[in-house]
């Protein structure tokens, strides 16, 4: 598998940005410089992150979320890692 990431990525098994064998590798997020370990959701492109709102959870049970908007910067993790 190659070192380039997708612009786009899920961590919902149901979404069609999924990737199941890249996160499972292991993907950290920057956002705006700082790191991010509760990102449900990015696009590079777009600018912007998907983060879970607490544990409010919507009525299908998955974690609600909200929108952030700045820069995007994923990158794979390290071995030794998180």
């Amino acid at each position: 598998m190659s070192d380039t990431l997708p612009d786009r990525l899920s961590i919902d098994p149901d979404s069609q940005f999924f990737n199941e064998a890249l996160l499972q590798r292991g993907i950290g997020i920057r956002f705006n410089g700082a790191e991010k370990t509760n990102v449900e959701e990015y696009c590079v492109s777009e600018g912007w992150v998907r983060v879970a709102a607490g544990k409010t959870l919507d009525r299908r049970g998955k974690p609600l979320t909200i929108k952030l908007k700045g820069k995007v910067e994923p990158y794979l993790r390290e071995e030794g890692e998180g």
